[in-house]
């Protein structure tokens, strides 16, 4: 007889009813929400001789132990935790040449581009924190600078999805993805623009040329070659070998909006973008609206449900939001009716996965143990809980985002928190817990928990003069503008 999960468990038998009925104990507590199965081999025999006739074996599950994992601290205590623990991944584990952030914890040599964009706006808030000096971030970012100038090979200004972070070679995201990725590359730049303005000094000349140096960068980005032959549409991709063939247009509704706000907002005259790639390619003409109701409150935009929550995240680490409208819609009303729609669509629970609830939400893109990776959302729901969703949208749902926060730390804590903060994500039904953190989803935590709590990187890249240029001139308005 065995029982096994989370390693094997001893067993303590006795007997009933002159041995008729035989009890079967583990000997110590068995750890909570986790798998277990337990089974009886043919090869146990009567006291006659007599065999099981057929195996048994039994799968079940524990439930959730309510107690706290970790001593209670104020709300305000709880945040800065959360972001400086985070914040170890992109300072601690940073890459030792490159100083660019790794993809996740598992792919040694291997960063990424966005991650990495994200990363640098984590530093901003670290200095902001007192988790490090002011002095410590510049020297990093410094560093991630002078490698993506002299070593990392750039197509037409863009970068790479992956890149080594000890050569500055490309690695290939896919088989023909093995050039520029200019929706990375803009994650890259909205960080870059940001550590540009924080570093403002008009008499230290590391950081004024820290400045210079993102300058450079930004403007040899080829946004408007990205059309692909003059089209009125961005296109992801372009490789050196494979040319335009995967052909993915940046169109909306996705993550991709900074993407045609920095296009729009170049320097250079010839890279940028004009209105009409923006209304035509992102906006479809107005294509992207959606307008239906889902639980009682309107989505202004993009597919049925939302989609994945890293859509009100990725590029709302820098653009505000808040009263940011143009002629398709209120932007803080579309980021808060995704994240409330996600919220409630996990209260209902339609498919009765385990453990989702008020306190228990967020879907987004992420680790699984179905698929290895997925966009969870309301319509691709696999039963995948990642952190970062509901952390994330805590501008959004302060509420709904603070419960959740505290019911991952101080109920999940043992199962879910770690070295680097939370794990990528987990599934109660299956009894799974991820083994990875990935900066794409460990950088928003940081940067929106920062923007809930004060607006820096909001503020930051708001301040930026060619983005409020390039915002007017594709039609944005908002207070942040002027």
């Amino acid at each position: 007889m065995t029982l096994t999960g989370g390693g094997t468990v001893q067993l303590t038998t006795s007997f009933q009813d002159n041995d008729s009925v035989l009890i079967i104990q583990p000997a110590a507590s068995l750890q909570y929400l986790t798998k277990y199965t337990f089974a009886i081999a043919t090869s146990l025999q009567s006291q006659a001789g007599g065999n099981f006739i057929s195996s048994l074996q039994k799968i079940f599950y524990t439930q959730i132990d309510s107690t706290d994992k970790f001593p209670q601290i104020s709300d305000s205590a709880l945040l800065t935790l959360i972001q400086q623990q985070t914040f170890k991944y992109f300072w601690n584990f940073g890459h030792p040449v490159s100083g660019l952030a790794r993809e996740r914890t598992s792919s040694a040599d291997v960063v990424t581009t966005g991650g990495s964009g994200f990363g640098i706006m984590s530093m901003l808030v670290g200095v902001q924190r007192n988790f490090i000096p002011r002095a410590d971030a510049l020297t990093r970012i410094d560093t991630i600078l002078h490698f993506l100038t002299n070593k990392v090979t750039r197509y037409h200004g863009a970068f790479p999805h992956w890149i080594n972070g000890s050569s500055g070679a490309t690695v290939p995201f896919s088989a023909q993805d093995d050039g520029g990725d200019i929706v990375e590359t803009s994650y890259m730049m909205q960080g870059l623009l940001c550590a540009r303005q924080f570093f403002n000094s008009t008499t230290d000349p590391n950081e004024i040329g820290m400045r210079n140096g993102i300058d450079s960068l930004y403007n040899a980005v080829e946004w408007n070659w990205y059309r692909q032959n003059n089209q009125n549409v961005l296109t992801w991709n372009w490789s050196p070998d494979y040319n335009w063939a995967i052909n993915v247009q940046v169109s909306g509704w996705d993550e991709a909006l900074i993407t045609y706000v920095l296009a729009a907002s170049s320097n250079v005259v010839a890279n940028a973008i004009p209105k009409i790639v923006y209304d035509n390619g992102w906006a479809r003409n107005g294509g992207m609206k959606n307008g239906n109701a889902f639980y009682g409150i309107v989505l202004p935009l993009g597919p049925d449900y939302g989609g994945p929550l890293f859509f009100a995240h990725y590029s709302f680490l820098g653009i505000n939001p808040n009263s940011l409208s143009d002629g398709y819609a209120n932007y803080w009303a579309q980021d808060t009716a995704h994240a409330r729609i996600n919220y409630l669509y996990c209260v209902n629970n339609p498919q009765k996965y385990n453990g989702y609830s008020t306190l228990c939400w967020g879907l987004t893109a992420s680790d699984d143990d179905i698929s290895g990776y997925s966009a969870h959302s309301p319509t691709n729901d696999l039963g995948i809980i990642s952190p970062t969703a509901a952390i994330s949208s805590m501008p959004y749902t302060p509420v709904e985002s603070m419960n959740a926060l505290r019911f991952f730390y101080y109920k999940l804590g043992d199962k879910i928190w770690g070295q680097y903060g939370f794990i990528d994500a987990f599934n109660l039904t299956d009894i799974w817990y991820d083994k990875d953190n990935l900066a794409i989803d460990q950088g928003p935590e940081i940067v929106m928990i920062e923007n809930f709590r004060s607006g820096l990187l909001w503020n930051l890249f708001m301040s930026c003069p060619e983005v409020k240029n390039g915002m007017k001139n594709l039609g944005f308005s908002s207070p942040f503008l002027n």
